[in-house]
């Protein structure tokens, strides 16, 4: 077999780039479901470069971010996320999907889109599958204008009032069936999750690059009261890159 990383925690092992993650599971979670934050940076902590994170990260990213999706009921991203990087519908080979059905998932996850703004327009590709239709979560306060345009491409769902409450989101998430949710950011989402201590695990991939000047980094928030405390539960090597799974202490 050739050797093409390295399993550093729990134990140093050696094996192959596909293996990692390889039949990946995440818990449905208790009182609301399960989140866990995907994230690529550079090793100062840049979330982007020229406002993508496309070229961030390696194969190994490649590889852990196609099989936390796989594990995933739910990706919850921002809206300003979806503009920057262009996204489309949740897609995956068939055999991906088949995987996911064999393992008691939906054939794809369901997109989740969180906006105060509902700043995206009907025409832009996420909104591209009739037979995926978005979730957006927004507040009560929420413009009718553009919930009612927005109610044409996706499915809107209002929590808090002037504001978004996440946690009563997840909750209402989990009665839809959605209890294992992948965070794929922004900042300022990952920021809002860990403030409220709604984070479960992180998945994060280092990307041996430095970006420097005044580029965004991976979580943008104030700073909590408690400081919510991480222990490592895996961590690999592959090419300089290094990819940490991180779970929260309770």
């Amino acid at each position: 077999m050739e050797v093409a990383m390295r399993r550093l925690l729990p134990d140093q092992h050696e094996l192959s780039l596909d293996d990692l993650y390889e039949g990946l599971t995440l818990p449905a979670g208790d009182a609301r479901p399960w989140v866990a934050l995907g994230m690529v940076a550079t090793l100062d902590g840049a979330a982007a470069v020229d406002g993508a994170t496309a070229d961030l990260g390696g194969e190994a990213d490649g590889i852990a971010f196609r099989r936390l999706r796989g594990a995933a009921d739910a990706i919850l991203v921002g809206a300003g996320t979806v503009r920057d990087e262009n996204y489309g519908p949740p897609s995956g080979t068939a055999e991906r999907r088949s995987d996911r059905q064999t393992r008691g998932l939906a054939e794809r996850p369901r997109l989740v889109i969180v906006t105060g703004s509902l700043n995206l327009p009907t025409d832009h590709r996420v909104f591209s599958d009739p037979d995926q239709r978005p979730l957006i979560v927004t507040h009560g306060q929420a413009s009718p204008d553009a919930v009612g345009r927005l109610e044409e491409v996706a499915d809107v769902l209002r929590v808090g009032e002037g504001t978004i409450d996440l946690e009563a989101a997840l909750i209402e998430l989990g009665t839809r069936g959605l209890r294992r949710i992948l965070c794929e950011g922004g900042p300022s989402l990952n920021g809002a999750l860990l403030a409220a201590d709604l984070v479960d695990e992180v998945f994060l991939t280092i990307s041996p690059v430095a970006a420097g000047g005044g580029t965004s980094r991976i979580i943008r928030s104030e700073v909590p009261e408690v400081a919510h405390r991480f222990a490592v539960a895996s961590l690999y090597e592959h090419d300089g890159e290094l990819v940490v799974r991180y779970c929260r202490e309770r």
